[in-house]
C-alpha cells in the first residue's frame, strides 16, 4: 500500500544536486579504482539506485524471494559479520524510559532552542531528522539545540548513509556501476559516524525509511559496518505498512535489526478504519517476538489522502492498541506540518505549516507526560505473551478472540482489547493485563473476572501516582473513556 512517508523523503534528484553535479562519473571512478574510494566517494553523493528503494520494490510479494539472501550474501559481499547488541544496550531501546519520538520536526529556519524546548515539554523523547534538513552543518546545530533540550536524535539523510545504505548497494563486484565496496561504505560510514558523533545527543542513523525486500541485503551489510564501527548507536530501518508476514520475518532473518518499525494509519476518511490494521500489527508483533527484538510503530497525527485527522480520543487509542499489541516505542507522524507543495493534501498536524500549536499538540503532550511515559516504563521490559479482543463480534481481520486463562476466566461488556504481559523471567508467574477501549468514540465498561484459586493479588497502575493501588481479589471493573485504557497486575499465588 501506498505510504505517504514517501512524499516526504527527499529525491534522488535533489540529493544529487546538493552533492555536486559529477556524482556519476565519479560514482563510476570510485567502483573502477579503490585507491581513490574516499574521495570519489564524497563526490559521488546520492547517485541512482535504479529504483531499488521503489514502492515496487517493496511490494510484499518480493520478500519470499529476499528470504534467501542471508547472512552468506553479508558474507559473499566482504562485509564480515559483527555481534549484533542486544536492544537492552542502545539508545532510545535500552534503559527504562520508553521512548516517544516524532518525524517531521521543525524545518531549519524554525529549528531553535525555544522550538527544541517545546518538543521536549509535550513529552518526546527523539526527534528524526527530515523537513529540509540534509546538510552536515544543519545536523550539527540541530544535535546541538536537542542536547540543550534534553533529547536525542536519529539523523536521517545524512548523504553519507544515504549512499551506503539506500542510493548505492554494498557489493565487492566492482564492475556494477551502481555500487559501493565495503570499503568505501566503511569510509562513509566513519565520515558520518565522526562528524554527529561528538554530539551526546545522537542515538543513531536513520539507515532506510520503508525499504523493499530487495533491498535488505545490502542493508543487513550497513547495518554490520555500523555495529563494527560504532556499536554504541542504534541503527534504525522503518518498514512498509504490510499484509505479507514473510516481508517482516525476512527483514528479522537477513538484516538482524536492533528493533522492528513500521507505519499503518487506521483512521480513513468518512469516519473508517483500515480493515487490515490489526492484521498488519499481529504480524509485526510476531516477527518482534521471533528476533527478540523491540516493535515500534508511528501513530497517525494529520489527515491525508482519504485519511481524517484524528481526534484527541484516536490520538491515544492508536498508542493504546498499540500498547496491547506489544509497541515499545511510539513515534508521531507527523509533528510539523508538510507545507502543500509536498502533496498528499496533509492537513495540521501537532505544529502548523506556519508554527502555530494545534488541539493536537496539546492531546499529545497530556497523552506523553500523563500516561504514556509511566505505563510505557511499566510494559517495556515485559515480553508480550497474548493479544486479544472481547466481546467483539464479527472480529478485526487477524485479530483473535477472548479465551480463558488460567489468571482471567472472562472478560463481559464492551469491546476492549487485551494485552496480557509476563516478566522475561520466565519462572515469575505474575502477569501484567492491559485493557485498551476498542471504541475511540464511545466508553467502555468491561469487568474482569479473576480466577481467584490462582490470582493471590490485584494491583491497578495510577499513573499520576506512577504505583498500583491494590484492591480485593475479585472482578475487576474497568471504565474506560474514548481511546484509553487501564493496566492490572495479577499476582500469583
Amino acid at each position: 500500500m501506498q505510504s505517504p512517508h514517501q512524499i516526504l523523503g527527499p529525491s534522488r534528484r535533489s540529493l544529487l544536486l546538493g552533492a555536486g553535479a559529477t556524482a556519476l562519473t565519479a560514482a563510476a571512478a570510485s567502483a573502477a579504482s579503490a585507491t581513490t574510494a574516499a574521495a570519489s566517494t564524497t563526490s559521488a553523493g546520492a547517485g541512482s539506485a535504479a529504483g531499488a528503494g521503489s514502492a515496487g520494490a517493496a511490494s510484499a510479494g518480493a520478500a519470499s524471494a529476499a528470504g534467501g539472501a542471508s547472512a552468506a550474501s553479508a558474507a559473499a559481499g566482504g562485509v564480515a559479520a559483527a555481534a549484533v547488541p542486544s536492544p537492552d544496550t542502545l539508545p532510545l531501546t535500552g534503559g527504562p524510559d520508553f521512548p516517544i519520538g516524532l518525524f517531521w520536526p521543525p524545518h531549519p529556519y524554525a529549528s531553535t532552542a525555544q522550538r527544541f524546548a517545546e518538543i521536549k515539554n509535550a513529552g518526546f523523547d527523539f526527534v528524526i531528522s527530515g523537513n529540509y534538513a540534509g546538510d552536515g552543518n544543519i545536523f550539527q546545530y540541530q544535535l546541538g539545540l536537542a542536547r540543550d533540550a534534553g533529547l536525542k536524535m536519529l539523523i536521517s539523510d545524512d548523504i553519507q548513509i544515504r549512499n551506503m545504505s539506500r542510493w548505492f548497494s554494498i557489493s565487492d563486484t566492482t564492475t556494477d556501476f551502481l555500487s559501493v565496496t565495503p570499503a568505501e561504505a566503511s569510509a562513509l560510514y566513519i565520515r558520518a559516524r565522526d562528524a554527529y558523533g561528538p554530539y551526546s545527543s545522537l542515538a543513531g542513523f536513520n539507515f532506510y525509511d520503508e525499504p523493499g525486500a530487495g533491498w535488505f541485503a545490502t542493508l543487513a551489510k550497513a547495518l554490520a559496518i555500523s555495529r563494527e564501527l560504532a556499536p554504541q548507536l542504534l541503527p534504525y530501518i522503518n518498514l512498509l505498512p504490510s499484509d505479507d508476514a514473510t516481508y517482516y520475518r525476512n527483514f528479522v532473518d537477513v538484516v538482524k535489526p536492533s528493533l522492528i518499525s513500521f507505519d499503518r494509519y487506521p483512521l480513513l476518511s468518512e469516519g473508517r478504519e483500515d480493515e487490515n490494521y490489526f492484521h498488519n500489527w499481529a504480524i509485526v508483533r510476531d516477527a518482534a517476538l521471533y528476533g527478540d527484538i523491540p516493535a515500534w510503530v508511528y501513530i497517525q497525527t494529520l489527515a491525508y489522502n482519504n485519511h481524517r485527522e484524528p481526534t484527541a480520543a484516536e490520538l491515544l487509542w492508536q498508542i493504546n492498541v498499540s500498547l496491547a499489541y506489544g509497541a515499545k516505542g511510539i513515534q508521531y507522524f507527523t509533528y510539523w506540518t508538510p507545507e502543500a507543495a509536498r502533496g498528499e493534501g496533509f492537513g495540521p498536524a501537532l505544529i502548523t505549516v506556519d508554527g502555530k500549536r494545534t488541539a493536537r499538540y496539546d492531546a499529545a503532550k497530556q497523552i506523553n507526560t500523563g500516561w504514556l511515559h509511566q505505563v510505557g516504563r511499566e510494559l517495556k521490559p515485559l515480553v508480550s505473551e497474548s493479544v486479544v479482543h472481547a466481546n467483539e463480534t464479527p472480529l478485526p481481520n487477524g485479530a483473535v478472540g477472548f479465551t480463558p486463562t488460567a489468571l482471567v476466566s472472562a472478560v463481559s461488556g464492551d469491546s476492549v482489547v487485551v494485552g496480557t504481559f509476563r516478566s522475561r523471567d520466565a519462572s515469575l508467574g505474575d502477569r501484567w493485563v492491559l485493557v485498551a477501549n476498542r471504541s475511540h468514540s464511545a466508553r467502555a465498561r468491561v469487568v474482569l473476572a479473576v480466577n481467584e484459586q490462582t490470582v493471590g493479588s490485584v494491583g491497578v497502575f495510577q499513573p499520576a501516582r506512577g504505583k498500583y493501588v491494590s484492591q480485593r481479589v475479585g472482578p475487576v471493573q474497568v471504565s474506560l473513556a474514548p481511546g484509553a485504557a487501564t493496566l492490572v497486575k495479577l499476582g500469583v499465588k
